[in-house]
């Protein structure tokens, strides 16, 4: 039996496959996570009537961090949709990864 010994075959050319997927998703999930402050901001700054202080005391008084959050993901579904179509799938699991992570913090905020 001659077999020949390619990178597909040896365990270190599979140690450095998982490395390379998990920095990419680490990369997708920061993407996400850095996504969703400016999110907030925006949602905070230009979709309320209100100004920044005068909304931020509102939900501080109210306990309204769980509509916030929600809100403040939304860009998390473009950079999903950029990651797709440039094919970098594995930063894309991150930033799913990072989007369900807001979802059940939403879910814990809401239902506490």
């Amino acid at each position: 039996m001659n077999k020949e010994i390619s990178p597909e075959n040896t365990s270190k050319f599979q140690v450095r496959t998982k490395k390379f997927i998990r920095k990419e998703m680490v990369i997708g999930f920061l993407v996400s996570v850095f996504a969703t402050f400016p999110g907030a901001f925006l949602y905070l700054e230009f979709l309320s009537k209100k100004g920044f202080d005068q909304t931020w005391k509102m939900i501080e008084e109210g306990s309204l961090y769980a509509p916030l959050l929600a809100m403040a993901a939304l860009p998390n579904l473009f950079i999903f949709f950029i990651f797709i179509k440039k094919q970098q799938d594995y930063r894309a699991r991150g930033v799913l990864m990072a989007s369900i992570l807001a979802a059940l913090i939403t879910f814990v905020l809401k239902f506490s």
